[in-house]
């Protein structure tokens, strides 16, 4: 017999008969990496019940050379369960970091900066850079609006000049220690947190 060393196994009959519960999960076990509430449903199932109680936040990433961080940056925002992603440039990025949790989010394609900063304009969120460059003002001191999209770089070459001059403002993550920065998949789970602080966690 096999041994499941995460999640649950096959589920003892009779089995629940809400649509929302799949099948093949009921009879072999559920694996996935997801809290007891979740435990058997469908992903679609999933999926609806997380759109219920989103947070207004979207975040973006600039992929223009497939960094492998944009899946941590993706499952961080399922954690905080974010309304949406954005992936700017290729459309192809590596899931590997999600571990599956790109199949629960709301994610958004994007060909051009242009194209995102626009319908960020119609929808009337504020773009807010997250990369240390000059001039850019610190985290811990700058308001994060309810409706804002906070927008990374690629691990490396960091924020394009066209994404730098379509936000309204850059904020920086204080550090202090010898290095230059924090990762980028770091740096994104670090924003996404200050935003709840200012936005979910304190009300």
């Amino acid at each position: 017999m096999n041994k499941i060393s995460v999640g649950v196994g096959p589920h003892p009959k009779p089995w629940p008969t809400d649509i929302k519960y799949d099948t093949e999960l009921l009879a072999n076990g559920d694996t996935f990496n997801v809290i007891d509430k979740y435990r058997y449903w469908k992903i679609d199932a999933i999926k609806a019940d997380l759109d219920k109680s989103r947070v207004p936040l979207h975040i973006a990433v600039e992929n223009w050379q497939h960094d492998f961080n944009i899946g941590t940056i993706v499952r961080s925002a399922n954690a905080f369960n974010i309304e949406a992603v954005h992936i700017i440039g290729k459309k192809h990025w590596n899931r590997r970091g999600a571990m599956v949790t790109d199949r629960y989010m709301n994610i958004i394609n994007h060909q051009t900066v242009d194209e995102f900063a626009e319908l960020m304009k119609n929808d009337k969120r504020q773009i807010i850079a997250v990369d240390i460059l000059p001039g850019a003002v610190n985290i811990s001191e700058t308001e994060l609006p309810e409706k804002s999209v906070l927008v990374f770089g690629g691990e490396g070459p960091g924020l394009s000049e066209e994404m730098q001059k379509s936000a309204e403002k850059i904020v920086m993550i204080e550090q202090f220690g010898s290095t230059r920065s924090v990762n980028v998949g770091v740096a994104a789970g670090i924003a996404m947190y200050a935003w709840m602080q200012q936005n979910v966690l304190k009300k």
